[in-house]
């Protein structure tokens, strides 16, 4: 892969980069919310976490009928332990390192599955929690899983490992990048070599098969070559780990500069006003924690001040938006939901506000400004990057169907009117859509006139009065009222007169 200057792009993409007032967490809240999440999900007599916070089952792959969570989600939870022993030194944390595993290995003894991205989501952690405890049975798992998935490792779309084992239907970077970062572990506590040969190797598939010059992952290869360009957290925080592991393993600088373009493009586009994009429920609810994690190695082990601040905002964010019983939500601009809550979407927020140094600064945090419709919450309209002139990563189209809609979460410092200036292309016709603020059907619509051309945008204006802190401005497609003319919507702003 053909690597461009690092400092003209740094320099390029961080005129797109979300400019906020530096807030965060204080001293106290790494305990109080990880006592909050145990509280809510952690069962010490089966050593094992629930789906769901009321602790119901509801099916589902996990044990007992789904009543705990399934193979990966533990994984992961396993690691937001290690996040929380690393951060407070509270014993009862470490101590719960290895009832988590014990947990586990009662339902999984063989650790049986046929994907092997979520059988290396515990050779990944595992590594990790030999490094923390110096437990040798760690090291000896992940050994025996990272051989496993190995072995699944071949030359089809030019090597990588294959994503499930019984059938090679695809190759991502959700396999191979947390692979490569486990074989740097495996080689550091090893000292094999081998290890370290097989990181790089992997590695450098995932960079020069999915990866652009600007540092733009995608998520992998399926078919006869046919490359699928979804746009995930977790794919960018588990090639920037990888990518620094190899760089301090090897001194190799080329593979910081790999990882900071990376850093570049997902803190510039996979952003609303600043906070990372909610990726829902499910597995995305998970996604965030990988990314920062791998953010906050940038920080504290190589320097790299300038992703501090936004790291702190979006733990602020989050917490900010917890519910009553300290639980955060998978998407850190709005509100936290009052329902059951799943136990891997709590778990990003929770990584953030472990791990994110606080500056001790309370209250509302406001944001950038500026929501790109590519990454608000959607209903019914395609995302689309075809259209010479829009703004980070895309743009919704079409948007002709009766329903279709864009949900914007946005948070300001102040209560009062706001210009909301809406940037758009098209050319079907004149179109307006309807607005509703914070649920209510506002008393204006918008008119969006024809452009001349879906590469010629432009914008409109609207007032709205926002109240202090979090807003939902929604913009729908309602046919009883409104113009059915296609529409492409690329963002929002927010400026107060």
């Amino acid at each position: 892969m053909a690597v461009l200057t690092l400092p003209l792009l740094v320099a390029l993409l961080a005129t797109l980069a979300p400019a906020a007032p530096a807030r965060a967490t204080t001293e106290t809240t790494a305990e109080t919310a990880m006592a909050a999440y145990v509280d809510a999900f952690w069962d010490p007599d089966e050593q094992y976490f629930t789906t769901y916070s009321d602790g119901r089952p509801r099916g589902g792959v996990g044990p007992e009928n789904g009543t705990y969570s399934d193979f990966w989600w533990e994984a992961r939870l396993w690691e937001v332990v290690m996040d929380a022993w690393e951060s407070t030194g509270d014993p009862e944390y470490r101590a719960m390192v290895d009832q988590v595993f014990d947990g586990f290995v009662a339902h999984y003894p063989d650790f049986g599955s046929d994907f092997n991205d979520d059988v290396n989501w515990w050779a990944m952690g595992a590594a990790r929690a030999y490094e923390i405890t110096g437990d040798e049975r760690y090291l000896e798992t992940s050994q025996q899983l990272f051989a496993r998935i190995w072995a699944d490792r071949d030359e089809t779309y030019g090597g990588g490992i294959w994503w499930r084992h019984s059938v090679q239907d695809q190759k991502n970077v959700a396999t191979n990048a947390p692979a490569a970062l486990t074989a740097v572990r495996l080689a550091r506590h090893t000292g094999d070599e081998a290890y370290l040969d097989r990181a790089v190797e992997l590695f450098t598939w995932v960079d020069e098969a999915l990866v652009d010059d600007d540092g733009h992952v995608h998520d992998h290869w399926e078919g006869e070559d046919t490359l699928v360009r979804w746009d995930f957290t977790y794919n960018f925080g588990t090639y920037i780990s990888a990518a620094t592991a190899l760089y301090e393993e090897t001194g190799d600088q080329t593979y910081l500069d790999k990882a900071l373009l990376a850093a570049v493009w997902v803190t510039t586009r996979l952003t609303n006003g600043g906070t990372f994009r909610d990726e829902g429920i499910g597995d995305g609810g998970g996604f965030k924690s990988l990314l920062v994690r791998a953010l906050v190695d940038l920080v504290q082990r190589h320097g790299q001040e300038q992703y501090l601040e936004q790291l702190q905002d979006n733990a602020t964010q989050a917490w900010n938006h917890r519910r009553s019983d300290g639980l955060m939500g998978p998407d850190w601009s709005a509100p936290t939901s009052s329902g059951p809550l799943q136990s891997l979407a709590a778990s990003s927020g929770l990584t953030a506000v472990l791990l994110v140094p606080p500056d001790g600064v309370r209250g509302v945090l406001a944001e950038s400004g500026v929501y790109e419709a590519e990454n608000a919450s959607v209903v019914g309209i395609d995302l689309e990057a075809t259209s010479p002139g829009w703004t980070g990563r895309g743009y919704l189209a079409g948007w002709g169907q009766d329903g279709e809609q864009v949900t914007f979460h946005v948070n300001v410092a102040r209560a009062g009117r706001h210009t909301v200036t809406l940037r758009y292309a098209g050319d079907d016709g004149d179109a307006t859509r309807m607005v509703m603020l914070n649920s209510r059907v506002w008393d204006v619509s918008v008119d969006f006139p024809e452009t001349g051309g879906w590469d010629r945008w432009t914008t409109q204006e609207i007032s709205l009065p926002l109240s202090k802190g979090h807003n939902s401005i929604q913009i729908r497609l309602d046919e009883a009222s409104d113009n059915l003319a296609h529409l492409n919507l690329d963002r929002i702003e927010l400026t107060r007169p």
